[in-house]
């Protein structure tokens, strides 16, 4: 009887293990493929002409690009995310594993998906893949474009994550998007 309450106490724990890693995990394109979790919204919700796709390639990685223009008064584009509330717990990291264009990139996150400000952080890719680490209490809030005067990150969850690209320019753009998880 004894054993088989160590052998029980022993699956438990890694049940729970494996559980809090698939948890860990915001995006895996090469495990979720489903390209309706994710929408684009560009700046021609305000009369730009910027156009973006995304899609995911043969190695399991989501495709990211598309063209800037600022003409219209426009200058961005952008690919969303909504999920089921994530809890953060003890994590505090974003980590992505990513291939840039050597741009400039946001990574962006909604504690609640209705919020109308997000919270933003920059971060520059070189072109090469790479992992980059955001700190959830790095990321500031800000609502087209202008920093407001709040707290920076600090819910124990979110409902969205966004990349946007908008660098004032004219410009094509591609961002391989591979994982992205809570460490």
């Amino acid at each position: 009887m004894k054993i088989n309450h160590i052998i029980l106490l022993n699956l438990l724990v890694i049940f729970n293990t494996i559980n809090l890693t698939a948890q860990d995990i915001i995006s895996d394109f090469e495990k979720d493929n489903d390209l309706k979790k994710w929408f684009i919204v560009n700046d021609d919700v305000m009369g730009g002409i910027s156009e973006s796709n995304f899609s995911i390639n043969k190695d399991g990685s989501g495709i990211f690009k598309g063209y800037v223009s600022t003409e219209n008064n426009g200058g961005f584009c952008s690919i969303r995310h909504s999920l089921s509330r994530k809890y953060i717990g003890n994590k505090n990291v974003l980590k992505l594993k990513i291939k840039g264009d050597g741009k400039d990139y946001q990574i962006r996150i909604k504690a609640d998906r209705n919020d109308y400000f997000s919270y933003v952080v920059t971060f520059k890719t070189t072109g090469e893949w790479e992992e980059i680490k955001i700190p959830l209490k790095e990321m500031y809030p800000s609502f087209r474009g202008r920093k407001l005067d709040m707290q920076n990150f600090n819910n124990n969850y979110f409902e969205q994550i966004a990349f946007l690209v908008g660098n004032k320019k004219n410009e094509k753009f591609k961002l391989i998007i591979d994982r992205i998880t809570l460490e």
